[in-house]
């Protein structure tokens, strides 16, 4: 009796994990491989037939390498130094103990969660003409997108990185001080070893964030300055050119694969049986040694500051002087001489009804990828004995990490290509 209960509890869970690992892989199917796949179909089916020339046209084009070669240097530039700039933060607010700590850890986080054009449009108002930073001659250059997002993937860092540092047993590290390392020493050979998985995942997404970034690039760079992300959307918005957006799309998608196969390799190399205290608090008191870290984060929070600082301004500016006339009229509609004279927002909707579309838009993502995002847990997180098992796992992990690098403008453009008729 009992054999036969532990069976069919067996045939259960086996049926569970079925349905748990089939609803996901149909949500990804409708919705990111059918029109993902669509677009790319019309890039490199011609008449019917598969017709590869679009590659070699579109990849020995001198605009085409310039393109993959500045979205490569800011992908990399911005992930090196958000990493390095990161994990200072991520020791300061969480391995020390200070005031306020709870408030800079919400405020290094605000930049990541703003729209990625407004992040452009702050950073653009310290550097255009009139700015505090017009001095640097930056608009529109390598150097402001870079800083730009390494403004928005900071927070990526130090939240990763420092999740993982606050409850890393510090014994080791104080056995090799006590042995006589120094602190960089024991730093480099004893706690850096132990945060190389929480790295390699902070440093794999912020380089997805870079390679796929749009608005900020859009914005910031303006036309003279392209990326992959970028140059897609103007192949398909601009020339209608879908065969070479395609092409880009494809190499985006294999720029981003591999990303994330270098990460996962990384982090199994690096993945050791750590020593985590869960419930100890290992925080300790800021101290004379610290302060290295705390010059750095003082900083890049001050970095942080002064976009916001910048845009605060900006709509607090009137044209009869300092007020909040920008914010009152954010209740009027209607574009046209009113608008023009300072007088009117220009908003085709109120803003209470933008506020109220973007709250239905983010609750139902929310519940869709809480639903999508829970079942995926529950498969991922098992550890099957077979290796083919676990490399499968692996796979359905990684599929799901597709989207975050595939380019929006494709995505959307699938949509309505796909989507365009009921059901959906």
């Amino acid at each position: 009796m009992d054999r036969a209960v532990d069976r069919h509890g067996h045939w259960l869970t086996r049926g569970g994990l079925a349905l748990a690992a089939a609803l996901p892989a149909a949500f990804l199917a409708i919705f990111f491989v059918w029109p993902v796949g669509s677009i790319i179909a019309r890039g490199v089916l011609v008449d019917g037939t598969v017709d590869l020339g679009g590659f070699a046209e579109t990849l020995g084009s001198s605009r085409t390498l310039r393109v993959i070669g500045q979205t490569l240097a800011q992908s990399v530039v911005g992930t090196t130094l958000a990493v390095l700039l990161g994990l200072p933060g991520a020791y300061l607010l969480y391995r020390c103990r200070f005031p306020g700590r709870g408030a800079v850890r919400a405020l290094v986080t605000v930049p990541f969660v703003l729209p990625t054009v407004v992040v452009g449009v702050a950073f653009r108002s310290l550097l255009v003409d009139g700015g505090p930073l017009a001095f640097l001659g930056a608009d529109g250059t390598f150097g402001a997108v870079v800083a730009a997002l390494v403004f928005f993937n900071y927070a990526v860092v130090v939240r990763t990185v420092g999740a993982m540092w606050a409850h890393l047993d510090p014994r080791a590290e104080q056995a090799a001080r006590a042995l006589g390392a120094s602190p960089a020493r024991a730093f480099l050979e004893i706690t850096l070893p132990a945060l190389a998985p929480a790295i390699a995942s902070a440093a794999s997404l912020v380089f997805l964030f870079c390679a796929t970034a749009f608005g900020t690039v859009l914005v910031l760079g303006g036309p003279a300055y392209g990326t992959v992300e970028t140059e897609i959307w103007v192949q398909t918005t601009q020339f209608l050119d879908l065969r070479t957006a395609a092409v880009l799309s494809t190499v985006q998608l294999l720029v981003v694969t591999a990303s994330l196969v270098v990460s996962g390799w990384s982090r199994r190399r690096r993945e050791t049986a750590l020593q985590i205290q869960t419930d100890t608090d290992t925080a300790h008191r800021v101290r004379r040694a610290d302060l290295p870290a705390v010059l750095v984060t003082t900083l890049a929070v001050l970095g942080l500051l002064a976009p916001l600082a910048s845009l605060l301004a900006g709509s607090l500016r009137t044209p009869t002087g300092v007020g909040l006339d920008n914010f009152a009229n954010l209740a009027t509609t209607g574009s046209g001489a009113s608008a023009g004279d300072g007088l009117g927002s220009g908003l085709e909707v109120s803003v209470w009804q933008a506020a109220l579309n973007s709250l239905r838009i983010a609750v139902d993502a929310t519940w869709i990828a809480m639903l999508v995002g829970v079942l995926i847990c529950l498969l991922v997180s098992r550890r099957p004995r077979r290796p083919a098992a676990r490399r499968l796992l692996g796979a359905f992990d990684a599929a799901f990490m597709l989207p975050l690098g595939v380019s929006a403008v494709t995505v959307g453009f699938g949509f309505l290509i796909t989507l365009d008729r009921p059901p959906l």
